[in-house]
Order: structure tokens, then C-alpha cells, then sequence
């Protein structure tokens, strides 16, 4: 990992950029932080498709064209390892919820040219789509594989499994739209992401919650790792000395960990420090960092899982995804220390 030395004062015009993005954004359409959970690709296939985006992230749908009818959003990536669209922690409100959409929109994202376009997509009707994730999940958790059930609560469908279940065809998009309703937005995205991504080294900044990651890293001196590779792979981001960091970013003192395994929770024990930290997303800022002994905060999440893992046994309910949280009281027993 080659160290790169940001040049703090270009990085923050870049920003002060993005922050008037998004300001005018949010009183043109009423959608903000559209730099997280890379929701920049949601404004992608809106713009393709002709549709009105829906404020909100989780929980809500995603758009709906000028008939009212409402959109539900999967996509993938070409860059991606994962060619599947995946449903995380479904449950029964989530799967019923799909027949409200007039269409699910598995779409794929050519993220391989710059800007990324959306070259082709499957339209499901909603209410199949329901009885079909209803159909599936109800197989995983009879199959039970290795004896154990589906215990993250997801499930992957493949462009090749949808086409052949549903009997549909890809649409395929040969000429790209460049005058829908966010082109412009996107035009202006695209542009200052371009020169963010060379001022720190980090590519596809806009993916997940890479961009609050690097928003926290320069106010560290640290670098945040582009290929950080999931559960097994490489660090959050490491510093001048190589030394690397587990981050956590959140929108209040609360940091969730997720799919802590074993595995994972030694993988954090060779981070030098693990970062909390507050982000203001809709002013595009960081207002609280924290770091904190990777030995203390793997012992805090081992007794909060295991507390967890009581409580639902003692409801005759079995604990189905290894994940908890640190809160701001978790600060004081983990030894937390102030740094921003």
C-alpha cells in the first residue's frame, strides 16, 4: 500500500462543491444525501428510465413515474466480484411490501467506462417478485445447509436465474440518455468525484459509504484502502506508517457491526485503532471521531453478542445474524478516546 499525501485545501473545495450539489439537489427534488449507500446509481436509473425519485433510503421505495406507479431499485455493478442482486435482511413486511411496486428494477451498472451508465436491466412486476422471494426463502430455510439456517437473512438472484424463472427478457439500453430530468446533477457528480478520486487515490468513491470514509481519513492523515475486499480482505485504511484501521461511520452514536464472526472480530485485533465516527450527512461533515483499542472493543462486542444471544434464548428465539452495536455508553467501557 503506497502512502499518498492529500493535499487538504483542493480536498476541501472538491467538497464545498459536493455540499452545494447536494443543497440544491434537495430543494430541486427533495432527495438528500445522495452521496451514501451508493444512492448516486438510484439517481443513475431514475434518469435513465424517466422517473421521480422518492426521498429516503432503507425502508422506502425508490421512484415513480408520472402515472404514480412506484419503482423498487437492485443493482449491481459490473467492477463488482458479487454479479447477483441481493436482498439483505428480508423479512415478511419486506417481502409483502414488494407488491405495492408496480415493478422491481434489477438493473446492471457498467461501471467499467467513466461516467458509469446503466446499459441494461430486468423489470419485474412487484407482486410476482413477492411470491417469488416468499417461495425462495421459504426453500433456504427448509434446506438448512450444514445444519444451520440462512443465518444473515439474504439471498442473491443471478440475471441468468430471473430470466429463466420468470420467463422475461433483458432491456438493453443502446443510447444513453443525456438530457433526463438529474443529467445535469450527475454530469456535475461525475466530474468532481473524477477529481476527488485523484486527489486522495481512492476509486469509486460514491460506492457504499466509501466517500465518509475518506471524509474521515483526511481529517486523520490516513488513506482509506480502495480495495478493502469485504469481510476477509484488506483494512478500512492505514497511515503513513502502514499501520491500519477498522472505520465505522454513522449518523449518531451508534455503530453497527455486522456479520461478526470469529473471523472477523480477529481480523479487527491487527487494526492499530478502530475509528468511531459521526457524520452530518446532509451538511456533508464529520462532527465526532473517536478511536479505541481494537482488544476492548472486540471484548465489548463478544458480551454484547452473547447478551443478545441470551435474551433471544430466553424468548425461545434463536440468534439469526451476528450483529450488535456500540452506543455513546459503549464509549466509557471500551475506553474511547476523543480525537476529533
Amino acid at each position: 500500500m503506497e502512502f499518498k499525501k492529500i493535499n487538504k485545501e483542493k480536498f476541501k473545495k472538491l467538497i464545498d462543491k459536493y455540499k452545494i450539489i447536494q443543497t440544491d439537489f434537495f430543494e430541486e427534488f427533495g432527495v438528500d444525501d445522495i452521496f451514501s449507500n451508493s444512492k448516486i446509481y438510484e439517481v443513475l436509473i431514475a434518469n435513465e428510465l424517466d422517473h421521480d425519485l422518492i426521498p429516503g433510503h432503507s425502508g422506502s421505495k425508490d421512484a415513480r413515474d408520472d402515472g404514480g406507479n412506484i419503482f423498487e431499485y437492485k443493482h449491481f455493478k459490473e467492477s463488482s466480484s458479487n454479479h447477483t442482486w441481493t436482498f439483505n435482511d428480508y423479512s415478511d413486511t419486506t417481502i409483502e411490501n414488494l407488491k405495492t411496486a408496480k415493478q422491481v428494477i434489477f438493473a446492471h451498472i457498467d461501471d467499467k467506462q467513466f461516467p458509469a451508465v446503466l446499459d441494461w436491466y430486468i423489470p419485474i412486476n412487484g407482486e410476482r417478485c413477492s411470491k417469488y422471494l416468499k417461495s425462495r426463502t421459504e426453500d433456504l430455510l427448509l434446506k438448512k445447509p450444514r445444519g444451520k439456517v440462512n443465518a444473515r437473512k439474504m439471498i442473491n438472484f443471478s440475471a441468468k436465474q430471473l430470466l429463466t424463472d420468470f420467463d422475461v427478457k433483458k432491456e438493453l439500453i443502446y443510447n444513453i440518455k443525456e438530457n433526463g430530468k438529474y443529467a445535469k446533477w450527475l454530469n456535475d457528480i461525475y466530474q468532481i468525484s473524477s477529481e476527488l478520486e485523484q486527489c486522495t487515490n481512492v476509486t469509486q468513491i460514491l460506492t457504499s459509504n466509501k466517500f465518509w470514509e475518506v471524509l474521515v481519513a483526511v481529517e486523520l492523515d490516513h488513506n482509506v484502502n480502495s480495495e478493502q475486499g469485504g469481510r476477509l480482505g484488506a483494512h478500512d485504511a492505514f497511515n503513513i506508517d502502514g499501520d491500519q484501521f477498522e472505520y465505522k461511520i454513522s449518523k449518531n452514536h451508534s455503530w453497527n457491526f455486522q456479520d461478526i464472526s470469529d473471523i472477523v472480530l480477529n481480523k479487527y485485533m491487527n487494526d492499530k485503532e478502530i475509528i468511531l465516527a459521526v457524520a452530518d450527512k446532509k451538511n456533508i461533515e464529520v462532527t465526532h471521531i473517536y478511536s479505541a483499542n481494537p482488544e476492548l472493543v472486540v471484548d465489548r462486542l463478544r458480551t454484547k453478542l452473547d447478551e443478545k444471544r441470551r435474551r433471544m434464548k430466553d424468548n425461545g428465539k434463536e440468534l439469526r445474524r451476528l450483529q450488535v452495536s456500540l452506543s455513546k455508553g459503549d464509549l466509557i467501557m471500551i475506553n474511547a478516546k476523543s480525537i476529533y
